[in-house]
């Protein structure tokens, strides 16, 4: 394994160097499938974070901040169950940090021991760190750069200090029943036998609230969707005309999930690699789901991943749920 940089006096850097995958060869297998798909991973360039960003502060969206606030009222009381645990041992580990946003919370309220951020974007990492380090002298960070997979097997090398894995937002649902289940299974592995797991869950509600939250009325999340094909054509020079596909975000009540695609609205003909993908009019790329979820239902699956759950928080508007719970 490569070893760490020391880069300020509580930072170090773990490269793990994760591995670059085949993008053209792995958008034409899925856009050449019966029924197209694409990665949502392609939503995000330096524009597609932007736009999300965006997504983030539109009244119809309320995920993100119904979870910041969750954390902040109830960040005493998710320390109250962490008990003993909770003090200059426990190290917080955060699979995809991204900018380190939400974990700053638990930083200011809570003190721990370390904070070990693991993210595939080398710069947005870096730029995170060096800028939250400095704000937490007490804490211990240890960076590393990893994809999921990497991640998720990374080992508890924390001299026998509790590890608390934190995985916040909605993204948990964006993972279908199956590789959902998983995944839950390798944060139980990244927890450890003496770690835990803090998580946030959607849930299921109104389906003209969630139809509302992806069809914001400035149409951030329709630019955000077609920023996939913009990524796209850039990265792999695919032809697409984003201007002839439509946004389309609506609830499935049956399997409890928003659906996001692009409607091709004439015929098109795309490149990717060496391979021409034809897209007729009517055609639609599915792009991502997002699993909403209830309570009880969302803690049986966290059982069957190999954790106790210990405690939940919903806000009073039962819009998100955050979880705790213990490795079993």
């Amino acid at each position: 394994m490569a070893r760490p940089q020391q880069l300020l006096p509580n930072l170090t850097f773990l490269d793990l160097q994760p591995p670059m995958t085949d993008a053209a060869r792995e958008v034409a297998a899925s856009l050449s499938a019966p029924r197209p798909t694409l990665d949502p991973k392609y939503f995000y360039d330096e524009r597609g974070s932007a736009l999300f960003d965006a997504i983030t502060r539109t009244p119809e969206y309320y995920p993100t901040r119904t979870e910041a606030s969750l954390l902040a009222d109830h960040a005493d009381a998710m320390a109250a169950a962490l008990g003993s645990d909770l003090g200059p041992d426990l190290v917080i580990a955060e699979p995809g940090a991204g900018g380190c946003e939400k974990v700053r919370i638990l930083l200011d309220r809570w003190r721990p021991g370390g904070y070990m951020p693991l993210e595939i974007s080398r710069e947005c990492l870096l730029d995170a760190t060096r800028a939250l380090a400095p704000r937490y002298p007490a804490v211990r960070f240890h960076a590393v750069c990893a994809d999921y997979s990497q991640a998720l097997s990374f080992p508890a090398d924390d001299g026998g200090r509790p590890r608390l894995v934190f995985f916040p937002g909605s993204t948990i649902g964006n993972f279908e029943p199956a590789a959902r289940g998983d995944f839950l299974r390798g944060l139980r592995h990244l927890a450890s036998d003496r770690g835990y797991l803090l998580i946030g869950a959607d849930l299921q509600k109104d389906p003209a609230r969630l139809n509302a939250a992806y069809n914001d009325a400035a149409g951030h999340t329709a630019a955000f969707n077609l920023n996939a094909l913009h990524h796209l054509n850039q990265r792999l020079g695919c032809g697409f005309d984003p201007e002839a596909f439509a946004h389309r975000a609506f609830y499935n009540e049956t399997l409890h999930r928003i659906e996001m695609h692009l409607e091709c609205l004439r015929d098109q003909s795309v490149t990717v690699g060496d391979q021409r993908i034809e897209l007729p009019a009517g055609s639609r790329i599915h792009t991502e789901n997002s699993y909403k979820f209830t309570v009880e239902g969302f803690s049986r699956e966290l059982i069957g991943a190999g954790f106790t759950p210990l405690s939940s928080w919903v806000d009073d508007d039962n819009l998100f749920s955050i979880h705790l719970a213990r490795a079993a």
